[in-house]
């Protein structure tokens, strides 16, 4: 199992949380955050004031799935959420060792 971490441009959610649907995901995390990365910060006014965003708001997926459909994920969320511009972010993979449904005690994939 792996567990997939995306950050996206907020506005490409809908996006991708259809496409990841299209494929059979049936279930991922969804969390606003902030940072920044080589598209940096901006400036803005504010009565009269200029002040610099450092911080851009971001939204982080989290998925876990069964090693065969990794690729899949990585794809589907690559071609969903990309505008071609800087700042559309990253998927980044991690190992899952197991996982365990709350409800019922199911382990491992049967609890994805």
């Amino acid at each position: 199992m792996k567990k997939i971490e995306a950050i996206i441009k907020p506005f490409k959610l809908e996006d991708v949380k259809e496409a990841l649907r299209d494929i059979g995901i049936q279930g991922l995390t969804v969390i606003e955050v902030k940072g920044f990365g080589r598209q940096k910060g901006h400036t803005e006014l504010y009565r009269g004031a200029e002040y610099v965003i450092d911080f851009l708001p971001k939204i982080k997926l989290e998925i876990v799935v069964s090693e065969d459909m990794v690729s899949k994920v990585i794809e589907t969320i690559r071609e969903s959420a990309k505008t071609g511009k800087i700042g559309d972010g990253k998927i980044f993979i991690f190992p899952a060792e197991d996982v365990v449904r709350i409800r019922t005690g199911e382990r491992g994939e049967d609890a994805i």
